[in-house]
């Protein structure tokens, strides 16, 4: 049987172990959404890297975010990765009379360096990518976004109200910046926010990530592990067919 109905495993609560609280939550309705986890983020000889940002603490929250995705696919959660950069011409970037313009790091390190020009978050290069440990799947849904929030000129919102989903779980990079601003914004759209604090990674000093955490526990939604999670959600019977 395909689709889900009344007695579908998707509509049973989990209690999933949380700062400040735990949250009640059905898989029928939450997400998780992967952030920006692509080359440019995560990899030797992406954006980040070449700004001069360290990316290796990257490889362990692409790791813990493939164990995350195997336990929502099983248990029926929606997967959604966002994916960030802009045409090749830099239309979607914004001028100097965007604040992006301005602080995207990406962009200034090309005014910086005129031969990167082109290869920086530009769409069909291998810094737009999705990381290959990460690769979506048949299901998932991809998002393009311009800038740093997922909510922000996208389909994020009518997406997850077309599918009565009101619980988000936020892998992905970077923790201070891209994560951040999305749950932000998901939480002014009524969404419950979840980050899973072991399957992200911050640009900065390390003391950004904690500053990240604490100000979601306090103001903006919830933090979690993936164990903490992966134990949650695998209390649901595996699902077939969704």
């Amino acid at each position: 049987m395909t689709g889900y109905t009344q007695t579908d495993t998707r509509s049973e609560s989990v209690t999933l172990p949380a700062r400040p609280e735990a949250l009640r939550m059905k898989p029928g309705e939450t997400a998780v959404i992967v952030v920006d986890m692509q080359n440019a983020y995560a990899s030797e000889g992406g954006y980040v890297d070449i700004a001069g940002f360290d990316v290796a603490g990257a490889a362990e929250a692409v790791a813990k975010t493939k164990v995350v995705l195997d336990a929502a696919r099983a248990a029926g959660v929606t997967v959604i990765f966002f994916q960030n950069g802009w045409d090749k011409d830099y239309v979607e970037a914004g001028t100097p009379g965007s604040p992006n313009w301005h602080k995207s790091n990406a962009l200034k390190t090309m005014r910086a360096r005129p031969e990167l020009a082109g290869t920086l978050l530009a769409k069909g290069t291998r810094d737009y990518a999705i990381v290959d440990e990460l690769k979506p799947r048949p299901g998932d849904i991809v998002i393009a976004k311009t800038r740093y929030s997922g909510f922000f000129n996208t389909i994020t919102d009518s997406v997850l109200r077309a599918r009565g989903i009101r619980n988000l779980v936020f892998t992905g990079v970077a923790t201070n910046v891209c994560v951040e601003s999305s749950l932000r914004d998901a939480f002014h759209l009524e969404y419950f926010g979840v980050v899973l604090e072991d399957a992200t990674h911050h640009l900065g000093p390390d003391f950004i990530q904690q500053a990240s955490l604490y100000n979601i526990e306090k103001f903006f939604g919830w933090v979690s592990t993936v164990a903490d999670f992966c134990g949650a959600i695998g209390q649901v019977p595996p699902t077939s067919g969704i």
